[in-house]
């Protein structure tokens, strides 16, 4: 039976029956289970196996501990025979059981003999040398190509991914460029005013903003405030801020009357505002000897106004449109008393429509508690107070818009 089996495999059907024979009664057959290493790469060599059933992997090692796969082999073929021809007798690769295998063993003792027995058996195994090394080498070649593509690939990936990288890093450059821009174009110090203390405080929600807030220095007796807030968000709104606020201090010097001045600001922006963006602005002129705050609500939020016993006083709604949408918008001016003891606060909308984790609004009511609370403290610690409970109130939910806040408080 053993030399049926043999006579079917390619390497021994060049060989008498007699040879055959002998083989079949001489060598040993050896079995292994699925995934057991018949041996492993790098051991001394003795032994190199005909396999009669099942198939084997021939597997080379990788620096990371894995293994790449080289070839699988059947019935008929013959492994590990390079090691009876390497001088040193080191397996050159692993050989791993891909499934139940069963296998003649042939020894270097054996082999050396058939070979001067039947020295022809030479040809046979160096043409099935020559192919396999072949086949070695166009799988290596295939291997370094699709490697060298993922290389080329990933190559163009990280170029991308710099550019990328630069082109952010410059936006963020230019962004903080901007951000210190805006910073530098808000009041660097309070007025000085007798008989008056002031509070200003404005956070962007990105890095650049669409608020601001201002104060005109008029003449001796009279100084402008404004506060702002330009539609939209990020550049295109910080952008459209430094436009209202130049043209905003441009006409305060020019006159007592906030309407005056607004409706002046209106008309330059139609002229420059091929974007249809609109700003509310909530400017007044603040006279220091009658202590009276003469005020035009452009489409932004009512001030709140605090006695001295914390009461809230009553503000009448002015009517007021936006500038920079409308060519005669309505803007309608109001008087308040900014008698001793009272403080006023003016503020934009992202403070009252800051939402916390669960949705929920910050609110006016909220705001008009929270300045009771801190009313009687300096104007601007006033404001830190306010923003910081804002802050807290929002927890780990986002800025969802500017947030500007300016306290005027009239001392005794």
């Amino acid at each position: 039976m053993r030399d049926v089996l043999l006579k079917q495999i390619p390497l021994f059907q060049s060989l008498p029956d007699q040879e055959v024979a002998f083989l079949a009664e001489n060598l040993r057959v050896a079995t292994f289970d699925t995934n057991t290493f018949l041996f492993r790469e790098g051991d001394q060599g003795d032994h190199f196996y005909v396999i009669l059933a099942g198939e084997v992997e021939v597997l080379k090692a990788l620096a990371d501990g894995d293994h790449y796969l080289i070839g699988v082999r059947g019935p008929g073929e013959y492994v590990g025979e390079m090691s009876l021809l390497n001088p040193a007798g080191l397996r050159t690769a692993s050989l791993r059981a891909r499934t139940a295998v069963e296998t003649f063993e042939i020894t270097r003792a054996d082999f050396d003999a058939l070979l001067s027995r039947q020295p022809n058996l030479a040809y046979p195994m160096i043409h099935v040398f020559s192919q396999r090394l072949t086949l070695s080498n166009d799988t290596t070649i295939n291997a370094l190509r699709r490697k060298n593509e993922q290389l080329s690939q990933a190559y163009a990936e990280l170029q991308a991914a710099q550019a990328q990288m630069i082109e952010k890093v410059r936006l963020e450059r230019e962004l903080d460029l901007a951000r210190d821009i805006q910073q530098s174009m808000l009041p660097t110090t309070l007025p000085h005013l007798a008989g008056f203390e002031f509070g200003a405080i404005m956070k962007p929600a990105r890095q650049v903003g669409g608020d601001f807030y201002d104060f005109v220095p008029i003449d001796d007796q009279h100084i402008g405030i404004a506060i702002a807030d330009v539609s939209g968000k990020g550049v295109s709104a910080a952008m459209f801020m430094a436009l209202s606020r130049s043209l905003l201090r441009a006409e305060a010097s020019r006159s007592l009357s906030p309407q005056t001045v607004l409706q002046n600001v209106n008309r330059h922006l139609l002229d420059m505002n091929a974007a249809n963006m609109f700003v509310t602005i909530l400017y007044g002129v603040l006279d220091q000897v009658t202590r009276q705050f003469l005020y035009v609500r452009a489409g932004h939020e009512l001030p709140l106004l605090i006695e001295a016993d914390g009461r809230l006083s009553p503000i009448s709604r002015s009517q007021g449109q936006p500038v920079g949408l409308f060519d005669t918008p309505l803007l309608e001016e109001q008087t308040l008393a900014l008698t001793p003891g009272r403080t006023m606060l003016i503020y934009t909308d992202g403070v009252t429509d800051q939402l916390n984790p669960e949705e929920i609004f910050w609110g006016t009511s909220h705001l008009q508690r929270a300045l009771q609370t801190h009313q009687h403290k300096p104007a601007q610690l006033i404001c830190d107070q306010l923003f910081n409970e804002i802050y807290s109130f929002r927890g780990l939910s986002d800025q969802s818009d500017d947030i500007t806040l300016v306290v005027v408080h009239a001392s005794t």
